[in-house]
């Protein structure tokens, strides 16, 4: 039982910067934006979040720097890709590496320095409960923002005319257009909200889950969160099943070679991407078998109408 309730936190912690930085990237994808900068604006709140930590003592201003570093990070890719047109895939990839050289300089004089981790809920009875007590009612405050995140953005997306709107410029934003929305102002806005949570997702890895911060942290966790969006078919009820699920893998490999069994370890870090090429080709199928178009948060790069 103790080895259970421990694999199952190790899971949880594994997975929420996964979730938090997947559920902006689902947003600005449902808004036919596609931000391959996720990885540098992970790192870019991983360290920015550190700093602000360090210096201030308070967890929350540090989460608070990992989002607005996250944010405008995104915001420089809107100016770029919605702004002035440039080619998002090209944009994405050159941020991403920019994020990773800039956090380097940033958190490079608090490399070896060690703060306080984020405290966990505590309810007296609750969290004290076997097993289920610290699964449910001793987490940090992260995960159950992660979860919550989750669950505005299902809400906003599909209980709400500004999610319809959203959805509309991302599957069809000529026509959106002709409606009268405003598409490019709309898809920035969603930039910069998957941007704050890349951020926040990065900022949760030294304030959290490793309370030190080392250049390169995110070891492409952004590129799993973007390949988990794709994972979860763009619904964000899957998006939980698959940021815990590729959590429980990265958590899985760590159990096998500690176990000694003959897997490469190279082998089980490539499960979450096998996942996804299969998942693909099945929706590409499904797609195909149905007779419907491929709909923008497929990847498809566009460019609005001016």
């Amino acid at each position: 039982m103790g080895l259970a309730e421990s694999i199952i936190l190790a899971v949880l912690a594994a997975s929420t910067p996964l979730l938090l930085a997947a559920a902006g990237e689902l947003v600005a994808e449902r808004a036919g934006v596609l931000n391959l900068g996720v990885e540098g604006m992970m790192i870019m709140g991983a360290a920015c979040g550190f700093a602000g930590a360090y210096v201030t003592g308070s967890t929350a201003i540090g989460a608070l720097c990992g989002i607005v570093a996250g944010a405008a990070l995104s915001a420089v890719f809107a100016v770029l890709t919605l702004g002035l047109a440039v080619n998002q895939v090209a944009t994405g990839l050159a941020l991403t590496i920019f994020g990773i050289g800039l956090s380097g300089l940033i958190g490079a004089s608090f490399v070896g320095e060690k703060i306080a981790a984020a405290p966990h809920l505590f309810i007296p009875v609750l969290t004290d409960l076997p097993f289920v007590g610290r699964i449910l009612f001793g987490q940090d405050g992260f995960v159950y923002l992660s979860l919550a995140l989750v669950a505005a953005i299902w809400w906003f997306l599909y209980r709400t005319r500004a999610g319809l709107v959203l959805r509309a410029v991302g599957d069809n934003h000529a026509s959106a257009h002709a409606l009268g929305y405003p598409v490019l102002t709309i898809r920035a806005l969603a930039v910069l909200f998957g941007g704050a949570c890349a951020g926040l997702g990065g900022a949760y890895l030294p304030l959290a889950y490793t309370p030190f911060f080392i250049p390169g942290m995110t070891a492409g966790r952004g590129w799993i969160a973007l390949a988990l969006v794709v994972f979860a078919s763009w619904l964000p009820g899957r998006l939980v099943a698959g940021a815990y699920l590729f959590g429980a893998v990265t958590i899985l490999q760590l159990h096998a070679q500690g176990a000694g069994l003959g897997i490469p370890s190279q082998l089980m870090s490539s499960l979450p991407y096998i996942a996804t090429v299969l998942v693909l080709v099945l929706i590409s199928r499904a797609r195909a078998t149905a007779g419907s178009a491929a709909p923008a948060s497929l990847g498809l790069v566009f460019v609005p109408d001016r």
